[in-house]
């Protein structure tokens, strides 16, 4: 046996550290090769961690709600091969793996060069390693078997069971995600096995729960398909004596979020939360400030009758290609974006500071403003110029089931170059959208109403939408973007101007 330390690996795109979100492994369990081990919220992600080693779990480095950097160690293995143990006071440690084209970054932040006294040593098949595939920064490729290790149900302090970090929503069709990738299987307690379902609800929404003592096998969710938002753990804290002080307290006590003193008994007041900035929220203001003090920005404004659009809509959802899917305006709004980014591809280009050149780009890596219950993310539809109708709406009706369910990969959330943020979802009919940093522009599409509109000469209720294109002005000029902002309306008020630009 030895023991070697499983360092935080680089997620890419140089992110310094991660938050310990969910550890699905305990000292003693033992573990496969590949096995999610753990959790881990970047600034732009939720991850899940596989296992590079096939042993068992000697120590946990980080606690959940730690933030580690990478490079860092998390977690110690003893694992099949050499006798002489490797220290686990945190420093790198050496490993025998053996070096070839199918093994990746998922043993980042390790040691790989094997010693003199290892040269003997037996090869990664002996140490259980066994197999991999070439697979993404972070991630490690998944084999089949492997079941997880059961483990000690936590408690409370009343003794019932804690809730189990490992619940994701599900999502629809045949993807494969966190929540729908093994069904919970008994959780071993004091002397009795006792299978327990566990509450459909994202990560953010259930640490929110346990700090608050809410068991979410007593809330009914209000989201789709059942799944238990943050308004329904603050409704069910809202029923008991003290809720809003008692919320706000406990919400951050854990992360050592500060809480000025509470309100006085009988005022009705919240007392003050100080949220530490740091996340998606960290990740989000920095990105908007370097965006607005870099980029000028211009925005524009067009109301049209999308009648005709939305009649489209709702035909195509009784067609053999889309019926039983969800299909909304959104789908129509990113089709003509592209179209219309063909005929002006100014809105589809980045600057080249150090080449000083504007370069205009070829393909278009559509990106889809996500408010999360982490704040605001922007996954994109790679070569989205290239999908189908029918295409894109599987591609964003998958970006944003994995936004919802805080499983978006690091890959998804850089390279975009074009962005559509959806404010009409929250009633809003306009705004002044900051570009997504180095693109060169970004369409808010307003709330569709029912309103009196001119129509073949007389007064009708049309169905009319707002929309708003902000732009760089250093890549985009006044003439393009309205040309732009038009044909994007045209194809929404009437389809069949497609014909005209295709």
């Amino acid at each position: 046996m030895s023991v070697v330390n499983f360092a935080l690996p680089d997620l890419g795109e140089g992110l310094t550290e991660s938050e310990i979100v969910a550890w699905h492994v305990a000292v003693g369990d033992t573990v496969s090769l590949n096995q999610i081990i753990a959790e881990v919220e970047t600034a732009k992600a939720l991850v899940e961690l596989p296992s590079p080693f096939a042993g068992t779990v000697s120590r946990l480095f980080a606690d959940e709600g730690a933030t580690v950097n990478v490079g860092e160690p998390i977690v110690a293995f003893d694992v099949p091969g050499s006798e002489t143990d490797v220290p686990t006071d945190g420093s790198p440690n050496t490993v025998d793996i053996e070096s070839n084209s199918s093994e990746t970054d998922a043993t980042a932040g390790v040691d790989q060069t094997p010693s003199d006294a290892d040269a003997s040593t037996p090869r990664a098949d002996a140490q259980g390693l066994g197999e991999r595939e070439s697979v993404l920064v972070g991630y490690g490729p998944r084999v089949d078997g492997g079941a997880r290790p059961k483990r000690r149900a936590r408690a409370w302090a009343d003794g019932a069971p804690r809730d189990d970090p490992h619940n994701f929503p599900e999502t629809s069709g045949s993807r494969e995600t966190p929540g729908s990738r093994e069904t919970p299987g008994p959780v071993e307690t004091s002397g009795s096995v006792e299978a327990l379902e566990r509450p459909r609800s994202t990560p953010p929404v259930r640490k929110l729960a346990r700090d608050a003592g809410i068991d979410l096998a007593t809330v009914t969710g209000s989201g789709e398909n059942g799944l238990i938002t943050r308004e329904d753990v603050e409704r069910a804290v809202g029923n008991g004596p003290q809720a809003s002080v008692s919320l706000s307290t406990k919400e951050t006590s854990d992360q050592g979020e500060k809480t000025d003193a509470p309100a006085p008994a009988g005022t009705g007041r919240r007392a003050d939360v100080r949220l530490p900035i740091r996340g998606v929220r960290k990740a989000t203001a920095q990105a908007m400030v370097r965006s607005a003090f870099t980029a000028p920005h211009v925005t524009e404004f067009l109301t049209i009758d999308v009648t005709a659009g939305m009649d489209l809509v709702r035909s195509l959802a009784n067609t053999p290609e889309f019926r039983g899917k969800r299909l909304s305006i959104l789908t129509l709004v990113a089709k003509a974006v592209i179209l219309a980014a063909a005929r002006t591809p100014a809105v589809n280009s980045r600057w080249d500071e150090d080449a000083q050149e504007i370069v205009q780009l070829g393909a278009v890596h559509l990106g889809i403003a996500a408010a999360t219950g982490r704040g605001l993310i922007v996954p994109n539809v790679k070569n989205a110029d290239t999908l189908s109708l029918a295409e894109l709406r599987n591609a964003l009706d998958a970006l944003i089931e994995d936004a919802r369910a805080g499983t978006t990969s690091p890959q998804s959330l850089t390279g975009g170059t074009i962005t559509i943020t959806n404010v009409g979802v929250f009633g809003v009919d306009a705004g002044t959208p900051i570009l997504n940093p180095g693109e060169a522009a970004i369409l808010a599409m307003g709330a569709v109403r029912r309103l009196p509109w001119e129509y073949q000469g007389e007064i009708a209720l049309r169905e009319v939408m707002t929309l708003s294109l902000s732009f760089d002005h250093r890549l985009v000029d006044g003439e393009q973007g309205s040309r732009f902002l038009v044909d994007v309306g045209s194809i929404l008020s009437n389809p069949g101007m497609v014909l005209t630009m295709v």
